[in-house]
């Protein structure tokens, strides 16, 4: 619970020191806070991300159909036989700066973050661990619009692509919608979720799916999106 404010104190840095809990979308969430607290000038530099170690480690777990966990332990986001996640362990953090200070200061920026929105969907969602689309459809269109940007410019989506037959339709559904809203344009954005490579790092999957989407800006590919054959008819 202190994780924060102990980091802050062994590295001996001043400011906001916040730990987040919204369960997967966690290290998203400290992202956009951390965001606006550089745009408020509340830091010069923020440190922001998740982490999630699970101890005593448990292995192999009882499958539930209609559950959140894959059948077989693969995860197949998007694919028509989705069955499920494959939670895993992770950490990872990024550090921010006003783009202006980052270019006097002379550091190796990896991407630019333009725009980023939170909101809850209160008990619109499907389920608890499960949104609504009209509430992922908001909050998409007002990070684009935060952003200032046309969503045609958008050619990459990191999803957060559980592979769960509840959450990967919805997710899909609510981005046509909020892309179709800009742009009658098809197929011009590639889609996809780092849970096929690593799993599900709760937590840290917000975080782990943003490094992939910078990495991949910064070597100009697309990593692989695994264990996909046909698409979810959903």
């Amino acid at each position: 619970d202190y994780l924060a404010t102990r980091v802050s104190y062994k590295l001996n840095l001043t400011g906001p020191s916040l730990t987040v809990q919204t369960a997967c979308s966690t290290s998203m969430v400290a992202v956009v806070l951390g965001v606006n607290s550089l745009l408020s000038y509340q830091s010069d530099m923020v440190l922001a991300g998740g982490a999630t170690v699970e101890l005593p480690e448990k292995t192999g777990y009882m499958y539930l159909e209609g559950g959140i966990e894959s059948v077989d332990g693969v995860c197949r986001t998007f694919d028509q036989d989705a069955s499920g996640t494959v939670f895993s362990r992770g950490a990872g953090t990024v550090l921010m700066k006003r783009y202006e200070d980052a270019v006097a200061d002379g550091d190796h920026i990896y991407a630019t973050i333009l725009g980023g929105a939170i909101n809850n969907d209160g008990g619109n969602k499907a389920g608890f661990t499960a949104p609504s689309v009209s509430g992922q459809v908001e909050v998409a269109m007002e990070a684009i619009e935060l952003a200032d940007i046309s969503a045609e410019t958008i050619s990459y989506v990191e999803a957060h692509g559980t592979a769960t037959n509840v959450g990967d339709p919805i997710e899909v559904s609510s981005l046509s919608e909020a892309f179709g809203s800009y742009s009658d344009k098809k197929q011009y954005c590639a889609i996809g979720s780092v849970k096929t490579n690593i799993g599900h790092t709760d937590s840290a999957s917000g975080v782990a799916g943003l490094i992939k989407a910078v990495l991949a800006l910064h070597e100009k590919k697309i990593p692989a999106h695994l264990n996909y054959k046909v698409p979810n008819s959903k």
